[in-house]
């Protein structure tokens, strides 16, 4: 036998020992790998078709709203809340849903919608909408206490002239007329310097207080 078959057969013999040895640990490691990534393929695709069924409801929520159907839009959007609740569809169906029935007169409607958001929404931004929203409903309700809860919450900076600006129109509504004047003066503050809009309508509240 040459000295080539000679290693040629240990090799073979270390290769079986290696895989009698190892070969099962590979190929469990060989079928996790498949199935992670199978796993990661499928659940993208699940997420894609979650998006896809969420934003086609949205956009009929929007016909409905449209159309001042204050039903299907409150149905659509309890189905949106219901289905896809982790989806931006879900909060921006529910401010829709919640104006939709503030309209209507439904304020306690309204009310759970907005909650709803404040509570779930993932965007920063849209939960300060749905406490700007709310405050002005829990004002519209008399519930000054609770709004101002509502408007305690730190909001992202874009935001910060809007909460002060709504403080001040609950502790107006307090009677807190000196509380009122220095958040309308905070929020002239914060105001962005290109608003002249906002800025006349907070200074209108001012001068309405004697500021």
């Amino acid at each position: 036998m040459s000295t080539y078959d000679l290693e040629e057969q240990e090799q073979l013999a270390r290769l079986k020992a290696f895989w009698n040895d190892y070969g099962t640990a590979i190929l469990a490691a060989l079928v996790a790998i498949l199935v992670a990534i199978a796993g990661w393929r499928v659940w993208g695709w699940y997420q894609l078709s979650q998006a896809s069924q969420a934003s086609a409801v949205y956009s009929e929520l929007q016909v409905a709203a449209g159309a001042n159907d204050q039903k299907k839009v409150r149905d659509l959007a309890g189905t949106l809340l219901e289905s896809y609740p982790r989806s931006i569809y879900a909060s921006l169906a529910a401010l829709i849903s919640a104006k939709a029935q503030f309209d209507a007169g439904d304020l306690k409607t309204a009310r759970v919608q907005l909650q709803w958001v404040v509570d779930r929404a993932r965007e920063p931004e849209v939960q300060a909408v749905a406490r700007l929203r709310l405050a002005a409903v829990l004002l519209d309700e008399k519930a000054y206490d609770e709004a101002l809860k509502v408007l305690a919450a730190k909001p992202e900076p874009a935001f910060e002239a809007l909460f002060e600006e709504s403080r001040g129109d609950v502790l107006q509504a307090q009677g807190k007329g000196a509380e009122a004047k220095a958040a309308y003066q905070a929020a002239l503050g914060k105001l962005a310097s290109g608003d002249a809009v906002g800025r006349e309508l907070i200074q209108l509240k001012l001068d309405a207080l004697g500021g």
